[in-house]
Protein backbone atom coordinates (compact mmCIF):
# COMPACT_ATOMS: atom_id res chain seq x y z
CA UNK A 1 0.00 0.00 0.00
CA UNK A 2 2.76 2.42 0.98
CA UNK A 3 4.79 1.69 -2.16
CA UNK A 4 1.74 2.36 -4.33
CA UNK A 5 0.85 5.60 -2.56
CA UNK A 6 4.41 6.96 -2.46
CA UNK A 7 4.95 6.10 -6.14
CA UNK A 8 1.72 7.81 -7.19
CA UNK A 9 2.31 10.93 -5.09
CA UNK A 10 5.73 11.17 -6.71
CA UNK A 11 4.17 11.66 -10.16
CA UNK A 12 1.64 14.33 -9.21
CA UNK A 13 2.17 17.79 -10.63
CA UNK A 14 1.83 20.72 -8.25
CA UNK A 15 3.67 22.75 -5.65
CA UNK A 16 3.53 20.09 -2.93
CA UNK A 17 6.66 18.41 -1.65
CA UNK A 18 6.60 15.19 0.36
CA UNK A 19 9.02 14.19 3.07
CA UNK A 20 9.01 10.41 3.48
CA UNK A 21 10.05 9.32 6.98
CA UNK A 22 11.77 5.95 6.75
CA UNK A 23 12.32 3.72 9.78
CA UNK A 24 15.49 4.57 11.68
CA UNK A 25 16.92 1.05 11.26
CA UNK A 26 16.13 0.80 7.51
CA UNK A 27 15.42 4.26 6.07
CA UNK A 28 16.14 3.53 2.39
CA UNK A 29 13.68 0.79 1.49
CA UNK A 30 11.29 3.22 -0.24
CA UNK A 31 14.01 5.11 -2.10
CA UNK A 32 13.51 3.25 -5.44
CA UNK A 33 9.90 4.46 -5.55
CA UNK A 34 10.47 8.18 -4.88
CA UNK A 35 9.54 10.88 -7.37
CA UNK A 36 11.13 14.29 -8.01
CA UNK A 37 8.86 15.97 -5.44
CA UNK A 38 9.90 13.64 -2.60
CA UNK A 39 12.77 13.34 -0.12
CA UNK A 40 13.56 10.56 2.31
CA UNK A 41 14.69 11.14 5.89
CA UNK A 42 15.47 8.74 8.69
CA UNK A 43 12.86 8.50 11.41
CA UNK A 44 13.53 9.22 15.07
CA UNK A 45 15.92 6.77 16.69
CA UNK A 46 14.13 4.84 19.44
CA UNK A 47 15.60 5.81 22.79
CA UNK A 48 17.64 3.19 24.62
CA UNK A 49 17.40 0.92 21.56
CA UNK A 50 21.11 0.11 21.55
CA UNK A 51 21.34 -0.09 25.31
CA UNK A 52 18.46 -2.55 25.74
CA UNK A 53 20.37 -5.35 24.04
CA UNK A 54 23.07 -5.00 26.70
CA UNK A 55 20.78 -4.80 29.72
CA UNK A 56 19.56 -8.40 29.83
CA UNK A 57 17.59 -8.98 33.06
CA UNK A 58 17.56 -5.23 33.75
CA UNK A 59 15.30 -4.50 30.75
CA UNK A 60 12.05 -4.19 32.81
CA UNK A 61 13.74 -1.44 34.83
CA UNK A 62 14.90 0.23 31.61
CA UNK A 63 11.32 0.24 30.32
CA UNK A 64 10.14 1.96 33.48
CA UNK A 65 12.88 4.58 33.14
CA UNK A 66 11.91 5.12 29.51
CA UNK A 67 8.30 5.78 30.51
CA UNK A 68 9.51 8.51 32.81
CA UNK A 69 11.79 10.02 30.16
CA UNK A 70 9.44 10.08 27.15
CA UNK A 71 6.29 12.20 26.93
CA UNK A 72 3.21 9.98 26.56
CA UNK A 73 -0.56 9.96 26.61
CA UNK A 74 -2.34 7.07 28.23
CA UNK A 75 -5.21 5.38 26.41
CA UNK A 76 -8.09 3.77 28.24
CA UNK A 77 -6.13 0.51 28.60
CA UNK A 78 -3.16 2.16 30.30
CA UNK A 79 -0.96 1.71 27.20
CA UNK A 80 1.18 4.74 26.48
CA UNK A 81 0.60 6.64 23.23
CA UNK A 82 3.74 8.66 22.46
CA UNK A 83 3.82 12.43 22.23
CA UNK A 84 6.30 13.99 19.81
CA UNK A 85 9.50 15.29 21.35
CA UNK A 86 9.76 17.87 18.56
CA UNK A 87 10.97 15.59 15.77
CA UNK A 88 7.84 15.91 13.61
CA UNK A 89 7.39 19.60 14.30
CA UNK A 90 11.02 20.22 13.32
CA UNK A 91 10.64 18.78 9.82
CA UNK A 92 9.13 21.98 8.42
CA UNK A 93 6.02 20.18 7.17
CA UNK A 94 2.41 21.34 7.38
CA UNK A 95 0.77 17.93 7.79
CA UNK A 96 1.92 14.49 8.96
CA UNK A 97 0.32 11.24 7.74
CA UNK A 98 0.57 8.03 9.76
CA UNK A 99 -0.25 5.33 7.16
CA UNK A 100 0.15 2.49 9.67
CA UNK A 101 -1.69 1.74 12.90
CA UNK A 102 1.06 3.56 14.82
CA UNK A 103 0.32 7.11 15.90
CA UNK A 104 2.25 9.93 17.58
CA UNK A 105 0.52 12.97 19.03
CA UNK A 106 2.21 16.10 17.68
CA UNK A 107 1.62 19.79 17.16
CA UNK A 108 0.98 19.22 13.43
CA UNK A 109 -2.41 18.46 11.86
CA UNK A 110 -2.37 14.72 11.26
CA UNK A 111 -3.94 12.11 8.98
CA UNK A 112 -4.33 8.66 10.51
CA UNK A 113 -4.93 5.35 8.69
CA UNK A 114 -5.92 2.67 11.24
CA UNK A 115 -6.92 0.24 8.45
CA UNK A 116 -9.74 -1.50 10.35
CA UNK A 117 -11.16 -2.45 13.76
CA UNK A 118 -10.80 -6.20 13.37
CA UNK A 119 -9.75 -6.55 17.03
CA UNK A 120 -13.24 -5.46 18.14
CA UNK A 121 -14.93 -8.07 15.95
CA UNK A 122 -12.53 -10.97 16.49
CA UNK A 123 -10.74 -10.33 19.81
CA UNK A 124 -9.96 -14.07 20.04
CA UNK A 125 -7.40 -13.61 17.26
CA UNK A 126 -5.31 -11.15 19.32
CA UNK A 127 -3.24 -11.30 22.48
CA UNK A 128 -4.22 -9.21 25.49
CA UNK A 129 -1.17 -7.03 24.88
CA UNK A 130 -2.16 -6.25 21.28
CA UNK A 131 -5.79 -5.61 22.25
CA UNK A 132 -4.64 -3.08 24.87
CA UNK A 133 -2.25 -1.47 22.39
CA UNK A 134 -4.95 -1.11 19.74
CA UNK A 135 -7.47 0.22 22.24
CA UNK A 136 -5.09 3.02 23.18
CA UNK A 137 -3.62 3.90 19.78
CA UNK A 138 -6.80 3.60 17.72
CA UNK A 139 -8.86 5.63 20.14
CA UNK A 140 -6.23 8.37 20.45
CA UNK A 141 -5.47 8.46 16.72
CA UNK A 142 -9.08 8.51 15.56
CA UNK A 143 -10.11 11.18 18.05
CA UNK A 144 -7.10 13.53 17.79
CA UNK A 145 -6.23 13.31 14.08
CA UNK A 146 -7.60 15.96 11.75
CA UNK A 147 -8.68 13.23 9.28
CA UNK A 148 -9.02 9.46 9.56
CA UNK A 149 -8.39 7.92 6.12
CA UNK A 150 -9.66 4.42 5.37
CA UNK A 151 -9.98 2.26 2.26
CA UNK A 152 -13.69 1.41 2.34
CA UNK A 153 -17.09 2.75 3.32
CA UNK A 154 -17.65 -0.27 5.56
CA UNK A 155 -14.62 0.61 7.69
CA UNK A 156 -15.67 4.27 7.83
CA UNK A 157 -19.08 3.31 9.18
CA UNK A 158 -17.47 0.92 11.67
CA UNK A 159 -15.11 3.63 13.01
CA UNK A 160 -17.88 6.20 13.29
CA UNK A 161 -20.03 3.71 15.18
CA UNK A 162 -17.37 2.58 17.65
CA UNK A 163 -15.64 5.90 18.33
CA UNK A 164 -18.69 8.17 17.95
CA UNK A 165 -16.79 10.65 15.81
CA UNK A 166 -18.40 12.78 13.07
CA UNK A 167 -18.74 10.89 9.76
CA UNK A 168 -17.23 13.84 7.87
CA UNK A 169 -13.97 13.31 9.79
CA UNK A 170 -13.46 9.90 8.17
CA UNK A 171 -12.42 10.01 4.52
CA UNK A 172 -12.84 6.98 2.27
CA UNK A 173 -9.96 6.65 -0.21
CA UNK A 174 -9.99 3.27 -1.99
CA UNK A 175 -6.64 1.82 -2.91
CA UNK A 176 -5.43 0.44 -6.22
CA UNK A 177 -3.55 -2.87 -6.67
CA UNK A 178 -0.60 -3.00 -4.24
CA UNK A 179 1.40 -4.80 -6.96
CA UNK A 180 0.88 -2.01 -9.51
CA UNK A 181 4.36 -0.61 -8.90
CA UNK A 182 5.95 -3.97 -9.76
CA UNK A 183 6.95 -4.93 -13.32
CA UNK A 184 4.43 -6.79 -15.46
CA UNK A 185 5.46 -10.45 -15.59
CA UNK A 186 7.01 -11.60 -18.84
CA UNK A 187 6.66 -15.05 -20.36
CA UNK A 188 10.18 -15.76 -19.10
CA UNK A 189 9.26 -14.76 -15.54
CA UNK A 190 6.14 -16.92 -15.58
CA UNK A 191 8.10 -19.91 -16.89
CA UNK A 192 10.71 -19.31 -14.20
CA UNK A 193 8.07 -19.19 -11.44
CA UNK A 194 6.45 -22.34 -12.78
CA UNK A 195 9.78 -24.14 -12.66
CA UNK A 196 11.05 -22.75 -9.35
CA UNK A 197 7.91 -23.71 -7.43
CA UNK A 198 7.23 -26.90 -9.43
CA UNK A 199 3.68 -25.81 -10.09
CA UNK A 200 1.18 -28.35 -11.35
CA UNK A 201 -1.65 -26.71 -13.26
CA UNK A 202 -4.47 -25.99 -12.97
CA UNK A 203 -4.35 -24.51 -9.46
CA UNK A 204 -6.29 -22.10 -7.28
CA UNK A 205 -4.28 -19.27 -5.70
CA UNK A 206 -4.63 -17.66 -2.27
CA UNK A 207 -2.02 -15.03 -1.32
CA UNK A 208 -2.37 -14.24 2.40
CA UNK A 209 -0.33 -14.09 5.58
CA UNK A 210 -1.22 -17.05 7.79
CA UNK A 211 -3.23 -15.09 10.34
CA UNK A 212 -6.29 -16.91 11.76
CA UNK A 213 -8.77 -14.51 10.14
CA UNK A 214 -7.46 -15.41 6.70
CA UNK A 215 -9.44 -18.64 7.15
CA UNK A 216 -7.00 -21.09 5.57
CA UNK A 217 -8.43 -23.89 7.70
CA UNK A 218 -11.94 -23.83 6.23
CA UNK A 219 -10.47 -23.60 2.75
CA UNK A 220 -8.38 -26.71 3.40
CA UNK A 221 -11.41 -28.51 4.84
CA UNK A 222 -13.35 -27.56 1.70
CA UNK A 223 -10.66 -29.11 -0.52
CA UNK A 224 -10.80 -32.33 1.49
CA UNK A 225 -14.60 -32.36 1.25
CA UNK A 226 -14.50 -32.00 -2.53
CA UNK A 227 -11.93 -34.76 -2.86
CA UNK A 228 -13.78 -37.23 -0.63
CA UNK A 229 -17.39 -36.50 -1.57
CA UNK A 230 -17.21 -35.19 -5.15
CA UNK A 231 -14.00 -36.89 -6.31
CA UNK A 232 -12.83 -33.43 -7.34
CA UNK A 233 -9.16 -32.71 -6.62
CA UNK A 234 -8.42 -28.99 -6.67
CA UNK A 235 -4.80 -27.95 -6.27
CA UNK A 236 -4.11 -24.90 -4.09
CA UNK A 237 -1.06 -22.64 -4.02
CA UNK A 238 -0.69 -20.20 -1.11
CA UNK A 239 1.85 -17.44 -0.56
CA UNK A 240 2.51 -15.00 2.25
CA UNK A 241 4.51 -14.64 5.44
CA UNK A 242 4.07 -17.62 7.76
CA UNK A 243 3.14 -16.46 11.25
CA UNK A 244 3.09 -18.30 14.56
CA UNK A 245 -0.27 -19.76 13.44
CA UNK A 246 1.38 -21.58 10.53
CA UNK A 247 2.09 -24.81 12.50
CA UNK A 248 -1.66 -25.23 13.06
CA UNK A 249 -2.28 -24.95 9.32
CA UNK A 250 0.56 -27.34 8.50
CA UNK A 251 -0.81 -29.86 11.00
CA UNK A 252 -4.25 -29.68 9.38
CA UNK A 253 -2.78 -30.29 5.91
CA UNK A 254 -1.30 -33.54 7.20
CA UNK A 255 -4.48 -34.54 9.06
CA UNK A 256 -6.58 -34.01 5.93
CA UNK A 257 -4.00 -35.77 3.71
CA UNK A 258 -3.67 -32.77 1.43
CA UNK A 259 0.11 -32.76 1.06
CA UNK A 260 -0.11 -33.65 -2.64
CA UNK A 261 -2.71 -30.93 -3.36
CA UNK A 262 -1.52 -27.92 -1.38
CA UNK A 263 1.66 -25.83 -1.59
CA UNK A 264 2.57 -23.04 0.84
CA UNK A 265 5.39 -21.08 -0.76
CA UNK A 266 5.91 -18.48 1.96
CA UNK A 267 6.99 -14.98 0.96
CA UNK A 268 7.78 -14.74 -2.77
CA UNK A 269 9.50 -11.99 -4.80
CA UNK A 270 7.20 -9.36 -6.38
CA UNK A 271 7.79 -10.55 -9.93
CA UNK A 272 6.86 -14.11 -8.95
CA UNK A 273 3.76 -12.93 -7.11
CA UNK A 274 2.37 -11.31 -10.25
CA UNK A 275 3.35 -14.38 -12.27
CA UNK A 276 1.39 -16.62 -9.90
CA UNK A 277 -1.74 -14.52 -10.49
CA UNK A 278 -1.28 -14.95 -14.23
CA UNK A 279 -0.68 -18.71 -13.96
CA UNK A 280 -3.58 -19.45 -11.60
CA UNK A 281 -6.84 -20.90 -12.88
CA UNK A 282 -8.59 -18.67 -10.34
CA UNK A 283 -8.00 -16.78 -7.10
CA UNK A 284 -9.94 -17.61 -3.93
CA UNK A 285 -10.15 -15.21 -0.96
CA UNK A 286 -12.01 -16.91 1.95
CA UNK A 287 -11.00 -14.33 4.57
CA UNK A 288 -13.24 -13.61 7.57
CA UNK A 289 -12.39 -9.90 7.78
CA UNK A 290 -10.93 -7.29 5.42
CA UNK A 291 -10.87 -3.50 5.36
CA UNK A 292 -10.45 -3.96 1.59
CA UNK A 293 -8.76 -6.85 -0.14
CA UNK A 294 -5.43 -6.34 -1.87
CA UNK A 295 -5.54 -9.79 -3.54
CA UNK A 296 -8.94 -8.98 -5.03
CA UNK A 297 -7.69 -6.04 -7.08
CA UNK A 298 -4.30 -7.64 -7.65
CA UNK A 299 -6.11 -10.57 -9.29
CA UNK A 300 -8.08 -8.22 -11.55
CA UNK A 301 -4.86 -6.48 -12.55
CA UNK A 302 -3.43 -9.77 -13.80
CA UNK A 303 -6.68 -11.03 -15.36
CA UNK A 304 -7.42 -13.77 -12.82
CA UNK A 305 -11.06 -14.58 -12.02
CA UNK A 306 -11.92 -14.33 -8.31
CA UNK A 307 -14.18 -15.93 -5.71
CA UNK A 308 -14.28 -14.11 -2.37
CA UNK A 309 -16.04 -13.86 0.98
CA UNK A 310 -19.27 -11.93 1.50
CA UNK A 311 -18.01 -10.22 4.67
CA UNK A 312 -17.16 -6.64 5.72
CA UNK A 313 -16.01 -4.47 2.78
CA UNK A 314 -15.62 -7.25 0.21
CA UNK A 315 -19.10 -7.13 -1.40
CA UNK A 316 -18.86 -3.37 -2.02
CA UNK A 317 -15.33 -3.76 -3.36
CA UNK A 318 -16.09 -6.74 -5.58
CA UNK A 319 -19.40 -5.39 -6.89
CA UNK A 320 -20.34 -7.85 -9.65
CA UNK A 321 -16.75 -8.91 -10.41
CA UNK A 322 -16.37 -11.91 -8.09
CA UNK A 323 -18.23 -15.05 -7.07
CA UNK A 324 -19.34 -14.30 -3.51
CA UNK A 325 -19.66 -16.97 -0.79
CA UNK A 326 -20.09 -17.36 2.97
CA UNK A 327 -16.62 -18.02 4.46
CA UNK A 328 -18.00 -19.39 7.74
CA UNK A 329 -19.35 -22.58 6.11
CA UNK A 330 -17.06 -25.27 4.74
CA UNK A 331 -19.93 -26.39 2.50
CA UNK A 332 -20.32 -22.97 0.84
CA UNK A 333 -16.56 -22.54 0.48
CA UNK A 334 -16.42 -25.95 -1.19
CA UNK A 335 -19.32 -25.10 -3.50
CA UNK A 336 -17.62 -21.88 -4.62
CA UNK A 337 -14.28 -23.62 -5.23
CA UNK A 338 -16.00 -26.38 -7.21
CA UNK A 339 -17.90 -23.87 -9.34
CA UNK A 340 -14.73 -21.93 -10.12
CA UNK A 341 -12.76 -25.08 -10.90
CA UNK A 342 -15.33 -26.62 -13.24
CA UNK A 343 -17.16 -23.71 -14.89
CA UNK A 344 -14.96 -22.20 -17.58
CA UNK A 345 -17.67 -19.86 -18.81
CA UNK A 346 -18.04 -18.39 -15.30
CA UNK A 347 -14.29 -17.83 -15.08
CA UNK A 348 -14.24 -15.97 -18.39
CA UNK A 349 -17.21 -13.85 -17.36
CA UNK A 350 -15.56 -12.96 -14.04
CA UNK A 351 -12.31 -12.20 -15.84
CA UNK A 352 -14.10 -9.62 -18.02
CA UNK A 353 -15.99 -8.18 -15.07
CA UNK A 354 -12.77 -7.92 -13.06
CA UNK A 355 -11.06 -5.96 -15.81
CA UNK A 356 -14.01 -3.58 -15.93
CA UNK A 357 -14.17 -3.18 -12.14
CA UNK A 358 -10.42 -2.52 -11.98
CA UNK A 359 -11.01 0.67 -13.98
CA UNK A 360 -12.79 2.05 -10.88
CA UNK A 361 -9.51 1.98 -8.91
CA UNK A 362 -6.37 3.95 -9.67
CA UNK A 363 -3.28 4.94 -7.69
CA UNK A 364 -3.31 8.25 -9.53
CA UNK A 365 -6.80 9.01 -8.27
CA UNK A 366 -6.04 7.70 -4.77
CA UNK A 367 -2.93 9.91 -4.59
CA UNK A 368 -4.93 12.96 -5.67
CA UNK A 369 -7.53 12.21 -3.01
CA UNK A 370 -4.81 11.95 -0.35
CA UNK A 371 -3.32 15.21 -1.61
CA UNK A 372 -6.74 16.84 -1.20
CA UNK A 373 -6.88 15.50 2.38
CA UNK A 374 -3.42 16.92 3.08
CA UNK A 375 -4.40 20.30 1.64
CA UNK A 376 -7.57 20.40 3.69
CA UNK A 377 -5.73 19.46 6.91
CA UNK A 378 -3.16 22.19 6.24
CA UNK A 379 -5.91 24.77 5.72
CA UNK A 380 -5.00 25.34 2.07
CA UNK A 381 -7.46 26.20 -0.70
CA UNK A 382 -9.01 23.21 -2.45
CA UNK A 383 -9.40 22.92 -6.20
CA UNK A 384 -12.64 21.88 -7.86
CA UNK A 385 -11.11 18.44 -8.41
CA UNK A 386 -10.14 18.20 -4.72
CA UNK A 387 -13.69 18.91 -3.61
CA UNK A 388 -15.06 16.46 -6.17
CA UNK A 389 -12.78 13.66 -4.95
CA UNK A 390 -13.51 14.27 -1.27
CA UNK A 391 -17.27 14.26 -1.88
CA UNK A 392 -17.32 11.04 -3.94
CA UNK A 393 -17.40 7.62 -2.31
CA UNK A 394 -16.12 5.74 -5.34
CA UNK A 395 -15.94 2.43 -3.50
CA UNK A 396 -19.75 2.31 -3.62
CA UNK A 397 -20.69 4.90 -6.24
CA UNK A 398 -19.50 3.85 -9.67
CA UNK A 399 -19.25 6.55 -12.33
CA UNK A 400 -18.16 6.67 -15.93
CA UNK A 401 -16.21 9.89 -15.35
CA UNK A 402 -12.61 8.91 -14.54
CA UNK A 403 -11.09 12.34 -15.03
CA UNK A 404 -8.90 11.92 -11.91
CA UNK A 405 -7.49 8.59 -13.00
CA UNK A 406 -3.77 8.69 -13.78
CA UNK A 407 -2.04 5.31 -13.65
CA UNK A 408 1.49 4.98 -12.31
CA UNK A 409 3.99 5.32 -15.12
Amino acid sequence: MLIGLVSALGFLEGLEEYLIIGPAHEPDWLRPYLGPNQRLVSGPQPRFERAKSLLGPARPLARRLRRRAVGVLRGGSGVEVPVSDGFYEGLGCQVVHFPYQDFVVSGLPSVYSPHDLQHLHYPEFFTREILDWRAAFYSTGCRTAHTVAVASSWVRDDIVRHFTIPPEKVQVIPLAPPTAAYPEPSETTMAEAEAVYRLAKPFAFYPAVTWPHKNHQRLLAALALLRDRERLRVRLVCTGYQTEFWPEIRKLIVELRLQDQVQFLGFVPPEHLRALYRLAQFVVVPTLFEAASGPLIEAWQDAAPVACSNVTALPEQAADAALIFDPHSVETVAAAVAEMATNGQLREDLRRRGTRRLADFSWGRSAKAYRAVYRRAAGLALSEEDRWLLAWDWMRERRDDHRSEEPIR
